[in-house]
């Protein structure tokens, strides 16, 4: 089987040579061909070369436009900065008031705003390389960490509090340009949408499936509606929101490493792929591959099919070779 081929064929729940391995590389895939993150997120050219590079040397099935945050927030107008150490950033949010969304970009068009057709390039670019014979994985940011990237994180949790039709109003902006922005990675090549939202993880369960929940279901149905599949990322500990991830309909989801596995598997059921759950930094960063390998089979039995081999969140940068190595051997199932 090619890396396509076993991707799809464990979402369908059928037979595989081995397990998909789906790291989720930043930082560490730009400094693997010697460049920085500030050029893996400004260049779609360094993104998909490193991505390409690092499928070589590891042997895992997906490549990805993930990069940080920040592309859609560009789009509604916010001032984006490069590091090249650390993820880009935004000196100063773009919202000072919650009732006032008037700083925002109306309606950011994808292919018009820098960042966003930055990674639709990204894209375009792995279709060409690798056709069909591996996954390729876009990326959006969920409704409500958007709408955290343009308030700020404190002011955004303060706002869902106090002012919660006021916030539903920004999450109503974002959501839309988020399911643009799906729809137009799909239309250049991506067979899976990644949707990021970790903020929900730091939400009562109450919460996200009043607030948050129903802007996710829309970017889900959405992005099914057009033939893609979707992996929804939210690291951190989620055990408290997965009844109600459960019923979004997702083909993937991301657990992290604090998530007990049999309590993810019986409350997502055998439809949902879950993905990841070694524990990036003391596991794989700081392990060896012999602890990295045991704890990937561990896991797994734990986890039950379908499952996909990854750490629950980014591979950290300066992560040994051999340690990325064992995390991507294969695994039968």
């Amino acid at each position: 089987m090619n890396s396509y081929e076993r991707y799809i064929a464990t979402i369908k729940k059928e037979p595989v040579d081995f397990l998909p391995r789906v790291p989720i590389l930043m930082q560490y895939a730009a400094e693997h061909i010697g460049s920085n993150y500030a050029a893996f997120a400004a260049d779609y050219r360094v993104l998909v070369e490193a991505n390409l590079r690092c499928r070589e040397d590891f042997g895992f099935d997906q490549v990805s436009a993930i990069s940080d945050p920040y592309r859609e927030s560009e789009g509604f107008g916010a001032n984006v900065m490069y590091a090249k150490n650390h993820a880009p950033f935004c000196e100063q949010t773009l919202l000072a008031d919650i009732t006032d969304l008037s700083p925002l970009t109306e309606n950011p068009d994808p292919y018009y705003c820098e960042r966003m057709r930055d990674r639709l390039m990204a894209v375009r670019s792995f279709k060409e390389y690798l056709g069909g014979e591996c996954s390729i994985l876009g990326w959006v940011e969920g409704a409500a960490a958007e709408a955290a990237d343009l308030r700020g994180v404190q002011d955004f949790f303060m706002d869902i509090i106090l002012n919660a039709e006021a916030a539903c109003a920004l999450m109503e902006l974002t959501v839309k340009t988020g399911i643009r922005f799906a729809l137009a990675q799909l239309a250049e090549g991506a067979d899976t949408i990644g949707i990021g939202d970790a903020i929900a993880s730091q939400m009562s369960a109450d919460m996200y499936r009043e607030l948050v929940w129903p802007y996710e279901k829309r970017m889900v149905d959405a992005i099914h509606a057009q033939g893609g599949l979707v992996k929804l990322h939210i690291c951190g500990n989620t055990t408290h929101i997965l009844p109600h991830v459960a019923e979004l309909g997702v083909d993937i989801f991301d657990v992290d490493h604090m998530v007990d596995p049999k309590v993810a598997r019986a409350t997502l059921g055998s439809d949902v792929v879950i993905a990841g759950r070694v524990d990036p930094v003391q596991c794989v960063l700081n392990g060896t591959p012999q602890t990295i390998r045991a704890e990937v089979l561990e896991s797994y039995a734990a986890l039950g099919d379908p499952h996909m081999v990854g750490a629950g969140c980014e591979i950290p940068a300066g992560t040994p070779l051999v340690n990325l190595k064992a995390l991507c051997e294969p695994v039968a199932p």
